[in-house]
This record gives structure tokens, sequence and C-alpha cells, in this order.
């Protein structure tokens, strides 16, 4: 199952030297990168809790973000946590949640619509791999942001233990099946998408947050050896496409359907 978030701020939160394709990463890579996983999955998978903005804002944090290139300005360094929670929940709302706001989720960034086949590929990916996202306090998608990063997260774990148990092959093995939920998903939008919201975020929290999303996932990409096109492109608005039909030649037509044929909606 995917944990509940628990996030530590790594000591460099990008600019991670990632290792050569073909060679077996070490133990430090594979835990720095998933740091880096969960402090993102932290930032987009809610409303910013207080635990973790209070771990962010810590003067350890600043230094080793600072160094990873994130700077954040008086908007999210000077409140008080009442204005700074109220703040972030507002450019939270307006960014993802609102009307005319862009919601973290594959199936919305790459077909304009909810719970479509990403959503169910996505699930499936997690199902075929032991997990399921937990339902808490609010409802969350599985094809949501914080969420596919988050099992990322959880998969970098699975290869440190296999690392320390001196199990090349499944820590192999696991590092193709990430390859593969990249080439699958992540990759296909998640840079368009930082893009996009480095452009729109008010707030230098959300701001940063993207900007770091861009660069460690274009470091991921090369160091993974992956080429994958960015199919969500930054767009503002993403055109809707049509839900896919499927006519059943033995569902009778009624004789008030003319002559026109019948349809039924493909869900899957």
């Amino acid at each position: 199952m995917l944990k509940d978030l628990a996030i530590e701020v790594p000591a460099r939160a990008k600019g991670v030297a990632l290792p050569d394709p073909t060679r077996m990463p070490s133990l430090e890579e594979v835990r720095a990168r998933a740091g880096v996983y969960r402090l993102l999955s932290a930032a987009f998978v809610e409303e910013a809790a207080p635990d973790f903005i209070d771990a962010v804002r810590c003067p350890e944090s600043l230094a080793a973000l600072a160094e990873a290139g994130v700077r954040f300005e008086d908007d999210f360094l000077a409140p008080d946590w009442s204005a700074l929670k109220e703040a972030l929940a507002i450019e939270f709302s307006s960014l993802f949640i609102a009307s005319g706001g862009f919601p973290p989720l594959e199936s919305v960034r790459l077909t304009g619509r909810l719970q479509q086949e990403p959503y169910y590929a996505v699930k499936s990916f997690y199902r075929q791999l032991g997990f399921q996202v937990l339902r808490g306090k609010f409802h969350v998608f599985d094809d949501q942001l914080g969420v596919e990063l988050m099992f990322v997260a959880e998969m970098l774990e699975r290869m440190e233990a296999a690392l320390e148990s001196k199990d090349a092959g499944e820590a192999r093995r696991v590092e193709r099946e990430i390859k593969r939920f990249w080439a699958l998903h992540l990759g296909k939008w998640v840079r368009g998408y930082a893009r996009l919201v480095i452009r729109a975020a008010q707030h230098s929290f959300y701001r940063e947050m993207a900007r770091l999303l861009l660069e460690f996932s274009e470091e991921e990409i090369r160091g993974m050896g992956l080429r994958i096109e960015d199919a969500d492109g930054g767009r503002l608005e993403v055109p809707k496409k049509d839900i896919k039909v499927e006519f059943n030649p033995d569902e009778p037509v009624c004789n008030g359907c003319g002559a026109g044929d019948r349809l039924r909606e493909l869900r899957n």
C-alpha cells in the first residue's frame, strides 16, 4: 500500500548525481532520489500540511534547498503560520481545484477528462506491483501528480532494500519498472505541467516547487536514459478527447433509435 505522506527534506533536493543508465545506482543515489520524490509529492498531493511546512521552513532545509536552486520569497518565509496556511490554501485551490484551474491529474492533462484511460492504466500498474492508494481525509485520484510521485518513491525504497541485501537482480527489476512507469505515465505530462505551474503560480512556494519538479524530472529522464515526448505541452486548456465507444452486435436495436446504431460507453 502507498504510505501516508511522511517527508524529510533531503540534504540535496536536486542536482543529484544520477548514474549512467548501464550502471547499478548506489544506495546513496537511490536514497537521495527517493527523498526528492517525497518532497515533491508532499507539495502537490494536497494542501500543505503544518508538519511539512515547518520542515521546509527550518534553516537546515532552506539552506539545502537554496543549494539546489530553490529560493522562496518573503511570501513564504515571512508570514506567521496562520497567515501562511491561509495563503497556501487559497493558492492550492486556485491552481488545482477551482474552476479555471488545472488539476494535477494525468487523465485531465492528456485527455481533458477525469478518469480516462491513463487513470485505469495507472491503477492497474500499482496493482500489478502490489500497491493500492489509501483513502484518507480527502479523496485523491490514482493518477494525481503527488500520488504518482509517491509511488516512485516507494519503488525506490524497494530498490534500496534490494541493494542492501545484495540482490542485484531484484534491484534491476525494480529499476526497470520505474523506467517503465516514467515512459508510460510521468514522462508524458509532468514536464509540461510543471512549466504551466511556474507560469501561473502567484505564490513563490508553488512556483519554486514546480521549478524543482521540472528540473528534477529532466534529470531523471536523462539519468535513466529515456527518450519521452512531452505530450502535455504546458497547455492552459486541454481539448477534451472523444470518449471511446463500442458497438455491441448482440444488443438489439430499438425501433425508436431510427437507423442509428446504439452505442455503449467504454469505461476501461
